[in-house]
């Protein structure tokens, strides 16, 4: 009896099914289209001149002794370099490892000694932290580079990165197969971005990575013709994968490399280089409504915007559908597993504040939460839209591993589940909405009180911008809530606020703030999420110094 063998299939699969596959196929069929534009300069390649960048990057590295398997690490802004090594290191097996351009010295010191960087790439702008990195760090990479340095700024541990490129071949190198680039093996390495503490390594394979471009592709129907922003760091999950290089250039169409966020310019460039898909957090969406309304830029080539990183409001969503475009899209999701939950515009606005429903290759659960054990993937909490659990997940766009870190698997996978910590509760269409991470409940009086609730009915008052709450001691309750809010108007007053408040049907009295203190900004990480844990040592240590005000 002839049977089907499967070990052919099996070979080709692993040989071919990679990300960089993917990108040279477009480089011959789309040679000639625009394949990245630089916001600031104009500057554009097409998909031939980008490919020749990522082969000048191949070279370069491969000439400085950089191996299949050895990490480039870069902390750049959104930026054409970017790209050339994102694509160059899958050219030839080395791992990407695009970092957090914001973090501390002692932070970067940490992770290029964990992910034993080869090559140090940096931008001009980091200069000071990057020199004080290294001297921290343990593990001294063998080239460290600098891009964008002028003329008045010289660091004498780095070279440029024009300098460093300059005389390396614009030719493809050798077939990826035969650097050892596989389906399986690791093309990408991202590290957490620390709501809860110290970064961890997430690497992500090849599988990950055209499963997460394709389940892009699908929701948002992307074509050749589109031209993506984002608006957020491409050095994180949802930067790198929404609306940066990675589906962008899997699927043929542009994206807009902008190093920096500012309303205005952020809508300019919308309409002057017909941008179809904006990536962003609603913070940012507030800020660039404001602007429009003023200057009514042509946004007419929209076709959708996603906002990620906190939950998107109702009020919220109606505006942007008015001003922006009526295709309005929120995911959720972790560094781990990507986005795992969509609200889709024909969701929109019933079920703004929701995170969503499960995407196309992805199940979510929302099990028991227990104090010594993870819940079997089987203890659910009931669908009823009140009963609190921990969001599971099982997805093919995840990464079931830490680099160096069993132990955090361990507290992290079961049973092919993942489990991400956040807190939620879903209903009888398995709608799941957000409620708090486990480290950030907050017990008042016996009662459990979910910061999430508290700061969407803060910030519907049409005067705060943004809030965080979090808890501090207090001797009759155990814990009572303290808000901190950064201000949408300035003539906003704390008794306008508490008479709000008082008033509010959702806000019953045990989940009112007892303590307010009026900010400027928040800690946030990259891709806008609130640093609870942050806020937490901070709040202390005001109460303790009479900096938070009583309502």
């Amino acid at each position: 009896m002839v049977t089907y063998n499967e070990e052919s299939f099996r070979r080709f699969f692993e040989r071919n099914f990679t990300y960089i596959e993917g990108f040279l196929r477009n480089v011959r069929r789309y040679g000639n289209r625009l394949a990245m534009v630089e916001a600031e300069s104009g500057k554009t390649w097409n998909y031939r001149q980008l490919n020749a960048e990522a082969n000048r990057l191949a070279h370069t590295l491969l000439s400085c002794g950089v191996r299949p398997g050895d990490v480039v690490t870069y902390q750049l802004p959104n930026c054409p370099e970017f790209a050339f090594i994102y694509l160059g290191c899958q050219k030839i097996g080395a791992i990407n490892n695009p970092v957090n351009f914001r973090l501390s010295s002692g932070e970067m010191a940490y992770i290029l000694e964990d992910s034993y960087s080869k090559v140090y790439i940096f931008d001009a702008s980091i200069g000071n932290i990057a020199e004080e990195a290294l001297k921290l760090s343990s593990h001294k990479p063998e080239k460290v580079v600098v891009v964008g340095e002028d003329e008045a700024t010289e660091y004498s541990f780095a070279v440029t990165y024009d300098k460093f490129v300059s005389d390396a071949s614009e030719a493809d190198p050798k077939d990826p197969v035969s650097f050892g680039v596989n389906a399986f093996g690791e093309s990408t390495r991202l590290y957490t971005s620390g709501t809860t503490g110290r970064p961890k390594g997430v690497p992500i394979n090849n599988v990950n990575e055209i499963i997460t471009v394709h389940d892009v592709i699908m929701h948002l129907h992307l074509t050749p013709d589109d031209v993506l922003l984002n608006i957020s760091p491409w050095f994180h999950r949802g930067g790198i994968h929404i609306g940066g290089p990675g589906p962008a250039l899997y699927v043929g169409a542009s994206v807009v490399a902008m190093r920096s966020f500012h309303p205005r310019t952020t809508l300019d460039a919308i309409s002057k280089y017909g941008v179809t898909f904006v990536v962003g957090v609603p913070t940012m969406y507030k800020l660039m409504l404001e602007e429009q309304k003023k200057r009514q830029f042509d946004l007419s080539k929209l076709r959708g915007i996603i906002s990620m990183g906190a939950p998107l409001d109702r009020a919220l969503c109606i505006e942007m559908q008015e001003v922006f475009v009526p295709n309005i899209f929120n995911g959720y999701g972790t560094s781990e597993t990507f986005w795992n939950t969509l609200l889709l515009p024909r969701d929109l606005p019933e079920q703004a504040g929701k995170a969503g429903k499960a995407c196309i290759d992805d199940e979510i659960r929302v099990v028991r939460v227990y104090e010594d054990r993870l819940a079997e993937p089987d203890d659910m909490v009931a669908q009823n839209g009140e009963e609190v659990g921990e969001v599971i997940v099982k997805t093919f766009k995840g990464s079931y591993d830490y680099i160096h870190k069993p132990e955090e698997l361990k507290k992290k996978v079961y049973k092919d589940w993942f489990y991400t910590g956040d807190l939620a509760v879903w209903d009888e269409n398995r709608y799941i909405t957000i409620v708090s991470r486990k480290d950030d409940m907050i017990i008042v009086g016996g009662e459990n009180v979910y910061p999430i609730q508290v700061e969407e009915v803060i910030q519907e008052h049409p005067k705060v911008m943004s809030c965080a709450v979090v808890g501090v001691p207090d001797r009759q309750r155990g814990q009572a809530l303290a808000a901190y809010i950064v201000k949408k108007d300035d003539s906003l007053t704390a008794e306008e606020l508490r008479e709000f408040l008082n008033r509010h049907p959702m806000l019953p009295p045990y989940k009112r703030p007892r303590y307010y203190r009026f900010v400027d900004e928040l800690p946030m990480t990259a891709t806008g999420k609130k640093q609870h844990y942050k806020l937490r040592e901070r709040a202390a240590k005001d109460l303790e110094e009479k900096r938070l005000l009583r309502f």
